[in-house]
């Protein structure tokens, strides 16, 4: 192995435990918690890559944030709902939650 998986796995595993101790993971619906929190942020963060700008914050772009649409997750651990949030233009192609997924 080399050293750079090494060094990804460390901060794959910090990050891991960074989570357990933030969210005090104990069951599955901590998990679920956990992965409810994560699931539902990402994609705001995408959206605000893919225009160039973060919410709030004033722009030139002619496209801008449209509202959310609801979307539930099905996992091992249940359901999870989640908000993910929508441009004018529906250029918008989120990488974590893709389109048209369940």
């Amino acid at each position: 192995m080399s050293r750079r998986n090494n060094v990804e796995k460390s901060r794959k595993r910090n990050v891991i435990s960074e989570l357990t101790e933030l969210y005090d993971i104990k069951s599955a619906e901590d998990i679920q918690d956990a992965l409810k929190d994560l699931l539902g942020n990402m994609p705001a963060g995408e959206l605000s890559e893919h225009l160039g700008y973060t919410e709030y914050e004033r722009s030139t772009n002619t496209n801008s944030r449209n509202g959310k649409k609801t979307k539930v997750l099905r996992s091992k651990y249940g359901e999870i709902p989640i908000s993910v949030p929508q441009d004018r233009e529906s250029t918008f192609e989120p990488k974590i939650v893709s389109k048209r997924t369940v």
